[in-house]
């Protein structure tokens, strides 16, 4: 069967890929796979069905490329494909588990900061005495704040770091700063990490059924030139069971490699200059 990635279609031309995923949808057409367009607008708005009319029905199998989706989302994605005979190659259950923290951290806890969370919706902090229960397994000492998906690294010092954990009221005003910026974009809830320190920037790996296929910089330093050896990385990723994931490595300073985030490969930022052709030739067909 013919590899088929659904890709977002552009907001201003519903008829054609969405500029900032023209790159990889020209490798898949040069490599002979076939095209398929969602609105991702409409998604968002809840419209799922409608955000498919453009999917050929009986299409069978397609990987999805493009922007972030919540976990409902993609589940409304699922569904409404299967009501015109496409199915996503990574199931509903599995982008959760990839794309969000508590569904990968049991499967990397060994190789990934001590971490917990809470349940939040949008605009919810939880008080501070109930941030401070929940931190007190991770002991004293710099944290940094997030939801299960996103932190807000660009904010550093007012929604993102924690320079000690015991410190209750700037864990909270922290926590609660990083859910007013995530707004009505908050995913999950939030999570607590412990603060590790690294002597590298990240490196993203690209991991196919187990094995990584594409290895470069982070998108946010794409000009970054590290290595991360994947020894200890490659069991964990197989054991999570999802077929398309990347992971984001960084180096302490003893050497050891650790896993900072891991996300669903589908909706994973590539860095500038990627070679998307050795992703493509790895992303298997429906067969």
């Amino acid at each position: 069967m013919t590899l088929t990635v659904l890709f977002c279609a552009d907001p201003l031309d519903p008829r054609r890929v969405d500029p900032h995923f023209a790159r990889e949808a020209e490798t898949v057409r040069a490599t002979g796979g076939a095209l398929a367009l969602l609105d991702h607008d409409l998604l968002r708005r809840g419209e799922a069905a409608e955000a498919v009319r453009r999917v050929p029905r009986g299409v069978g199998g397609l990987w999805y490329r493009g922007w972030m989706v919540t976990a409902a989302e993609y589940h409304a994605m699922a569904k409404a494909l299967a009501d015109r005979g496409g199915h996503l190659m990574t199931p509903p259950d599995g982008y959760r588990r990839a794309h969000e923290l508590p569904g990968w951290y049991e499967t990397f806890a060994g190789v990934t900061p001590p971490s917990v969370w809470l349940p939040l919706v949008p605009g919810e902090t939880p008080p501070p005495r109930l941030l401070a229960e929940a931190v007190r397994e991770l002991g004293p000492g710099p944290g940094v704040v997030k939801d299960y998906v996103k932190s807000r690294k660009h904010e550093w010092d007012e929604a993102c770091y924690v320079p000690d954990l015991a410190d209750a009221e700037r864990l909270h005003r922290t926590v609660e700063r990083m859910v007013e910026l995530q707004g009505e974009f908050l995913a999950g809830g939030v999570v607590v990490r412990r603060f590790e320190d690294y002597e590298t920037a990240e490196a993203r790996v690209w991991w196919i059924d187990g094995e990584p296929v594409l290895i470069g910089p982070h998108p946010d330093t794409p000009d970054a030139d590290c290595l991360p050896v994947l020894d200890q990385i490659r069991p964990a990723v197989r054991a999570l069971g999802c077929r398309f994931v990347t992971t984001d490595l960084a180096r302490l300073r003893d050497g050891g490699w650790r896993v900072v985030e891991v996300g669903d490969g589908q909706v994973s930022e590539l860095p500038a200059g990627a070679d998307v052709g050795d992703l493509y030739f790895h992303l298997p067909d429906p067969a």
